[in-house]
């Protein structure tokens, strides 16, 4: 199967389902990971143009971690609209290109613009890039894929109805993490966040609720007309 994973900033995925991303690997699966903006905001030093290069640089480290392919949108930070043409093009234009059978990405009530806007546009575009001429450099998506909603920072108003043992995987979470050098900082500065144990703690939670040691926690979104009776391949 074909896993397209979209978060909003190059370590979003980290966050919130790398430990899930990196069993689909293991299982053989081709995953994509993409984020939709350039995380040029997320740091009080290093200028805007610096940041990009070294967020986008430290993306592709951690996506190497699990061998897989890391695409950047190359949106700027909290500029991201969803009726933005040129901006649902790019997301149309990745539908099409990878024809992903699964896409995972932000619950639509997520706790900032950027993540809930990506969502929209994820789910917009899923179904958007089905129909004729979607694409001027693509062919249309063949089918509308299965949707799931990844965990937020801290769980926080998120039921999940799917959860992915990660025990095995969660040294590899970490790791992918560890590589958005530039963000243990800031999340610290700005956000008053040690990622690391704020993942491990959330990781134990879910891995409590689910019965094992550490897990990430998901909501499939139900609706007619796509796949509903697709599982994660993990």
């Amino acid at each position: 199967m074909i896993i397209l994973a979209i978060g909003a900033h190059p370590d979003d995925l980290e966050i919130s389902c790398a430990g899930t991303l990196a069993k689909m690997v293991q299982a053989g699966h081709e995953v994509v990971l993409v984020h939709a903006c350039s995380g040029d905001k997320g740091h009080f030093e290093i200028p805007p143009d610096e940041l990009t290069r070294i967020r986008a640089e430290e993306a592709q480290q951690a996506g190497a971690v699990i061998a897989s392919r890391v695409i950047s949108l190359g949106v700027k930070d909290m500029e991201i609209r969803a009726n933005d043409e040129e901006v649902r093009r790019k997301f149309i234009d990745l539908m099409c290109e990878v024809q992903p059978d699964i896409v995972i990405t932000h619950t639509p009530d997520d706790y900032m613009n950027d993540h809930t806007v990506v969502s929209q546009l994820v789910f917009d575009t899923t179904f958007a890039a089905t129909l004729p001429g979607a694409s001027e450099r693509y062919s249309s998506a063949k089918q509308v894929p299965a949707l799931f909603y990844m965990d937020n920072l801290s769980g926080m108003n998120f039921q999940p109805t799917i959860y992915v043992d990660i025990t095995n995987q969660f040294a590899i979470k970490l790791d992918m993490m560890r590589k958005h050098d530039s963000q243990l900082q800031w999340l610290k500065d700005h956000d008053g966040v040690d990622i690391l144990d704020c993942l491990t703690t959330l990781g134990k939670m879910r891995g409590m609720q689910a019965g094992c040691n550490y897990a990430e926690g998901f909501i499939q979104h139900m609706v007619w007309g796509r796949p509903n009776a697709v599982r994660f391949p993990v």
